[in-house]
């Protein structure tokens, strides 16, 4: 049985869930969303319908090596966590590593061992400089809080405790080294504050990137203004898939609904084999493309 589209009640379809959420005197049927789904919509309102509306969705296009070497790295990390505490060292970490390990997205098998060993590297010197005995409040946590419009929810990678706060912990792999205005400027990483804060009930405002291959920390310090002003953006993208969604069911054609934002991230969307606008819009990438120029 094909499974239900998302943000339905289970049995019930996307149309009558409103109609029923929508009657006269029903609370305000909020919108349930993550960082990712709410990124999607504001990046390309296409994008948007072929993995959250379409259904079936269209095929995806081909794994990218660069998510494969991320991938790796996070659940070799969340594994460490998990280990007991006389076994979690720098070596455990790294066979971990090679555990986890995908080629998926690779050029070739001579690519993929070259970068296995360089992350490898990178998960080894970091774990060096972490307290094996300081257990994390969490690690691949889900979190969720509400706001006047939004049911949001995510996945955290790590959570610490600080003192009498709980910290943020997101690790990053990408080739451009994380830095401060990104953890600001992060809608994820603010709707994670939000989510710890109602879930855990613990103070929670500071939300740190750890970008694993340069071994930098960057980090904001979240105010009740800045969590506004990211509550207030996620709620009108929010609206916007509202309004794309309702005038897609009124019976518009869903490319007008949805209308494609062609651009340079055209080449590595995960719908280009479905999509003619961005086909058009700039050639593809080669899926090993976005791994560190410095590697041949």
């Amino acid at each position: 049985m094909p499974s239900a589209p998302p943000d339905s009640v289970a049995g019930m379809a996307p149309r009558q869930q409103d109609a029923q959420l929508d009657l006269p005197g029903m609370p305000r049927r909020l919108f349930a969303a993550t960082p990712s789904k709410l990124a999607t919509f504001a990046d390309c309102p296409r994008r948007y319908r072929y993995a959250y509306v379409d259904r079936p969705a269209p095929p995806r296009g081909p794994a990218w090596a660069h998510n494969s070497v991320g991938a790796a790295v996070h659940a070799a990390l969340r594994s460490w966590w998990e280990l007991p505490v006389g076994r979690r060292t720098p070596g455990a970490a790294r066979q971990l590593l090679y555990s986890h390990w995908s080629t998926a997205g690779f050029r070739d098998a001579e690519q993929a061992d070259r970068w296995r060993a360089r992350a490898a590297g990178w998960i080894t010197d970091y774990v060096a400089g972490l307290d094996p005995t300081d257990e994390p409040v969490g690690t691949e946590r889900q979190v969720a809080a509400t706001t006047e419009r939004l049911a949001l929810s995510g996945r955290i990678d790590r959570i610490d405790q600080r003192g009498d706060e709980l910290v943020i912990v997101d690790y990053k792999t990408g080739r451009a080294v994380s830095t401060d205005d990104e953890a600001r400027g992060s809608p994820a990483l603010a709707a994670y504050v939000l989510g710890v804060r109602r879930t855990l009930r613990r103070p929670c405002s500071r939300v740190e990137l750890h970008h694993l291959p340069s071994g930098t920390v960057a980090a904001f310090e979240h105010t009740e203004r800045s969590l506004a002003n990211h509550v207030r953006r996620a709620e009108d993208v929010a609206a916007d898939i509202g309004a794309a969604t309702a005038a897609r069911d009124a019976g518009e054609d869903p490319d007008v609904a949805f209308p494609a934002a062609p651009g340079r991230q055209c080449g590595w969307c995960d719908f280009r084999p479905s999509c003619p606008t961005g086909q058009a819009a700039t050639p593809p990438r080669e899926t090993w493309s976005f791994l560190a120029e410095d590697d041949g």
